[in-house]
């Protein structure tokens, strides 16, 4: 009997913890799935272990395991194969697939922009847009971002978008607010490419406040409940269980 681990990141703000079970909830009913299951990588029970040992208490003969993540770095790649391989360890004769997280999806483009026209009835041609990533020292990080920023700027026709992180890798979204606010436009539009409230957003509109500057300052939501995300994770979940690629861990040097 198959289930379905899906594996959020974590945060120490619980607003950001329930908004992840809560979203994953909804999930749960659009897939017909008979075991279903939500853990956190991290700083949030139940932890991977413990979503693990759910599926099987309920009768899993197979799991297929999905990162609740945006896109593929550090955390997909590595971290969380290698605690499945510690952990499946102590079940071999449970086979565990492993799927791919969100990725680059036009589809979380619609959802960008959607939060983006939250903020105002009308974006000005000449509109200053910001959008923020988590960051990662893996290079595909940069390059998913100058996919997203180019279909964004596709879908919108918007001229100045620019990008900025909040860790592990440059330009510092800080250090973009102040080059573009050099530049005195009229608006600014601050979009953050975050699933959820959490400690990076509370940081990101601490920073906002501080700013003494002429320019609006529009700071858009987090991405958030949307049915397209709900889509996109089941299809993860069939690709990973179609192909039943068992656990591979990449050995980096």
């Amino acid at each position: 009997m198959r289930a379905i681990l899906y594996i959020c990141h974590g945060s120490r703000v619980k607003s950001g913890q329930q908004a992840a079970l809560a979203f994953i909830e909804k999930t749960m009913e659009t897939n017909p799935a008979p075991i279903q299951e939500a853990c956190f990588l991290e700083l949030a029970d139940p932890s991977i272990s413990e979503g693990i040992a759910r599926c099987i208490a309920r009768g899993a003969t197979e799991i297929v395991a999905i990162p609740f993540l945006l896109l593929r770095a550090g955390h997909a790649n590595v971290d969380i194969p290698l605690k499945l391989q510690d952990i499946m360890m102590h079940y071999p004769e449970v086979p565990l697939y492993y799927g791919e997280p969100i990725g680059v999806d036009e589809r979380m483009i619609d959802v960008l922009i959607e939060r983006l026209q939250e903020t105002t009835e009308q974006i000005p041609e000449d509109a200053s847009i910001l959008l923020i990533g988590r960051g990662s020292s893996d290079p595909a990080t940069k390059q998913d971002f100058a996919r997203i920023q180019s279909l964004f700027q596709e879908k919108t026709g918007l001229r100045n978008v620019c990008v900025g992180y909040l860790a592990a890798c440059e330009p510092f979204y800080e250090d973009e607010i102040s080059r573009l606010l050099e530049q005195k436009p009229n608006n600014l539009y601050v979009l953050p490419y975050l699933l959820f409230t959490g400690i990076l957003l509370k940081s990101i509109e601490s920073t906002l406040k501080k700013l003494n500057t002429s320019t609006a300052i529009h700071f858009c939501q987090a991405l958030g409940y949307a049915p397209e995300i709900h889509t996109i994770l089941n299809e993860r979940a069939d690709e990973a269980a179609e192909r039943k690629r068992e656990l591979y861990v990449p050995c980096y040097a």
